[in-house]
């Protein structure tokens, strides 16, 4: 019932659940990673949502409509390219940091 809302092939609440559980875990994630010296703000996990997804559908080799357009050697390059500028967008401000101690 819920996944009967589309965006041509995309159901809305698939996606929807993604940025909504990113947003919530954000202040978690962040924590884990200042751990390793990885700061990542919580827009920058919304922009990294999409790529880690695509992650974990090919660590789990799940096969949704995207995955067929990501995965297709011969054409979707808008997905790609997509799919490239949100990497970019969610890891172009992250900051490293030598622990001093």
């Amino acid at each position: 019932m819920l996944r009967q809302f589309r965006i041509g092939p995309f159901t809305i609440f698939d996606l929807a659940t993604a940025y909504l559980g990113i947003y919530l875990l954000a202040p978690l994630l962040t924590k884990l990673f200042s751990k390793m010296h990885v700061y990542i703000s919580r827009a920058q996990w919304l922009w990294l949502t999409l790529p880690i997804g695509v992650l974990f559908h090919i660590a789990f080799r799940i096969n949704t409509p995207y995955m067929r357009m990501l995965l297709d050697p011969h054409g979707n390059y808008l997905a790609k390219i997509i799919l490239l500028g949100m990497l970019y967008m969610g890891l172009r401000n992250s900051r490293t940091q030598k622990g001093s101690k």
